[in-house]
């Protein structure tokens, strides 16, 4: 059985000096490439329908296609410092994490209006950076998966994710590139597992790491997001991308449910240990590294303050809000004495096991009339 140092690189999931001694030594770089060894497998079984519930969200993927160049208001003007300050208002500054401590004796003890909101837009330019980047993730892990699973259903499917996703990289990158002050290269963490996802060769391993835990994030941080934002164009942009989110997410756990009832526990064990990774890998990702740096601050002092904040504690433990619940589903939490329950337990999530699963909930974040007579 793996330890944390074989999976984690360390013994202590929250050893601050090892998070940060992973770095990203090719942040400037344009175009990184990475070595990937999967069979293609064709099908010649055109049996459609054969994975009814997959079958169901091809047909629903279909009639939900949005354009995101004319779906999105994109002539509003925004004005990212009146942003942040309406949105540090509406949720009090709490809800953000960033000053909810005192700073006396601390690097902010000398810090004014100007550095808090000079922060708040370093950390809106991070965190839409970062879901960029894993959008993209997505996009190639998606292609993948057209080239790997063995389902006709499951082809279909994947097919329409794949421009999704492409949609999701383009209005991201827009909104930095129009709306925003800037953007950050791929934070280390989330490269290292995007790495990872792409050079396994196993098909179900690229929907476990990107569908169930990658996606599954990103749904819980973008619908953190949509609540918190004062601003309507990115509202929307989360609103239409939450709802494919949702979609990616149920494929993942209709694709694996049954799957996994026929792996034996050596089998599990080795897709335990993987969301485990996955999970602490993304957990370090939302340290917000850069910006510190950035800001000129010794990072891990920032860092300790900041993440001993309640709100922030909250924040983090509610991006696998939708993890937790999808792993139960998959029977991945019980499975050779509850290896991965205990693993959660351990990061402080294990609390959401009971939450509704993205397999049963996806079409409540589907597109509804007003939604889409809003953006006519």
């Amino acid at each position: 059985m793996s330890t944390n140092e074989e999976m984690i690189d360390r013994a202590d999931v929250d050893d601050l000096e090892a998070i940060l001694a992973v770095s990203n030594s090719d942040r400037d770089a344009v175009v990184s490439h990475v070595e990937q060894n999967c069979d293609v497998v064709f099908t010649w079984d055109y049996d459609k329908g054969a994975k009814p519930s997959l079958e169901k969200l091809y047909e629903k993927a279909k009639t939900s296609m949005w354009n995101g160049e004319t779906d999105l208001p994109w002539d509003t003007e925004v004005d990212q410092e009146s942003v942040v300050i309406a949105n540090a208002t509406q949720n009090s500054a709490e809800g953000f994490g960033l000053v909810d401590f005192d700073p006396s004796g601390t690097p902010f003890a000398s810090w004014g209006d100007k550095e808090w909101l000079e922060l708040m837009i370093e950390s809106q330019n991070w965190t839409l950076s970062q879901f960029m980047h894993g959008e993209q993730g997505a996009l190639v892990c998606t292609a993948k998966i057209v080239e790997t699973v063995p389902w006709i259903d499951a082809k279909y499917y994947a097919s329409t994710q794949v421009m999704d996703e492409a949609r999701h990289v383009e209005v991201f990158a827009k909104y930095l590139d129009t709306k925003l002050s800037g953007y950050y290269p791929v934070n280390t963490h989330l490269k290292l597992l995007l790495d990872d996802i792409v050079q396994d060769s196993r098909w179900d391993m690229t929907y476990l790491g990107m569908q169930i835990m990658v996606e599954g994030l990103a749904l819980a941080a973008f619908g953190f997001m949509h609540q918190m934002t004062t601003e309507p164009l990115l509202k929307k942009l989360l609103r239409y991308v939450m709802s494919d989110e949702a979609r990616h997410v149920a494929f993942g756990v209709l694709s694996l449910q049954d799957y996994y009832k026929d792996l034996s526990d050596a089998e599990i064990l080795e897709r335990q240990q993987f969301a485990f990774e996955a999970a602490v890998r993304m957990r370090d990702r939302f340290l917000q590294q850069e910006v510190w740096e950035r800001m000129g601050v010794p990072v891990k002092e920032a860092i300790e303050l900041v993440m001993r904040t309640p709100s922030r504690q909250m924040f983090q433990m509610m991006l696998f809000s939708k993890i937790v619940p999808n792993c139960k589903k998959l029977g991945l939490l019980d499975r050779n004495d509850a290896w991965l329950r205990r693993r959660f337990e351990e990061i402080g999530v294990i609390q959401f096991e009971d939450w509704v699963d993205t397999g049963d909930e996806y079409e409540q974040f589907a597109l509804n009339e007003q939604d889409l007579k809003a953006s006519a």
